[in-house]
C-alpha cells in the first residue's frame, strides 16, 4: 500500500528514494554501541551534555553504562526476561538536542555516535532538521522552545537557527511542508476549520 498525496495523486512514497531499514539497522546499532560504550564516558561528550542540559544514559534513574546486545525476542517470551543491566536507550533525544542548539556539526556527530554516524543516525538527523524547520515555520520561537522542553528538569537552555541549510534541504522541507498542508486540507476542509 502506498500513500497518495491528495493534492497530487501521482505523488507517492514509491516516488521517493527507498530506505532499507534492514540495511540501516546494523549502522544504527553501531552508533548506539559507540554512544553508550565510548562517547558518554568521554569528557567532551559529558561537558557538552551538561551545557545542553541533557542527561546521558549513565546518568538516568535506570542507568545504561554500556551497550548490551539484545537478542531478538522468541515467540512466547516476554520483555520481562531481561537482565537488570539491559536498559533501552533512544538516540532521538540527543539528536534533537544537538539539532535545536546548533551543535549538530559533523565533528560532534562523529564524536558522539562514531564512524558509522552518517549511515546510522544520518537519516534521523536529516528528519530532525526537517522537523525543526517545520516547527520554526509553523509556530515561531516560543512554540519551538515549548516543543523541545518536554522534560522539565532538562529544559533546553537555548535555541539556534539551523546552520548550513542548503537549497536542497530547504526545497525538501518545503515539499514535505506542502504535503502536510495538502493532507491537512484534505482531512480537515477549510470550511470546517473556520467553524
Amino acid at each position: 500500500m502506498s500513500y497518495q498525496n491528495p493534492a497530487n495523486p501521482s505523488s507517492s512514497l514509491a516516488d521517493r528514494p527507498r530506505f532499507d531499514i534492514i540495511a540501516w539497522y546494523p549502522h544504527y546499532q553501531s552508533c548506539l554501541k559507540y554512544f553508550l560504550n565510548t562517547a558518554q564516558h568521554s569528557y567532551p561528550c559529558q561537558a557538552l551534555a551538561a551545557f545542553l542540559n541533557i542527561r546521558l544514559p549513565y546518568q538516568q534513574s535506570e542507568p545504561a553504562n554500556e551497550y548490551v546486545n539484545m537478542p531478538p525476542a522468541s515467540p512466547g517470551t516476554s520483555g520481562s526476561s531481561r537482565t537488570r543491566n539491559q536498559v533501552w536507550v533512544s538516540l532521538i533525544p540527543y539528536i534533537r538536542r544537538l539539532v535545536a542548539t546548533g551543535f549538530d556539526k559533523p565533528g560532534i556527530l562523529h564524536g558522539w555516535f562514531g564512524d558509522d554516524w552518517a549511515l546510522g543516525i544520518g537519516p534521523m538527523h536529516e528528519s530532525e532538521r526537517r522537523n525543526f524547520l517545520f516547527a520554526a515555520k509553523s509556530g515561531g520561537w516560543s512554540n519551538v522552545k515549548k516543543e523541545y522542553d518536554q522534560v522539565s528538569d532538562e529544559a533546553i537552555p537555548f535555541l539556534r537557527p539551523l546552520d548550513n541549510v542548503g537549497d536542497a534541504e530547504v526545497r525538501a522541507a518545503e515539499a514535505s511542508w506542502s504535503d502536510w498542508l495538502a493532507l491537512e486540507d484534505w482531512m480537515f476542509p477549510t470550511t470546517d476549520r473556520q467553524k
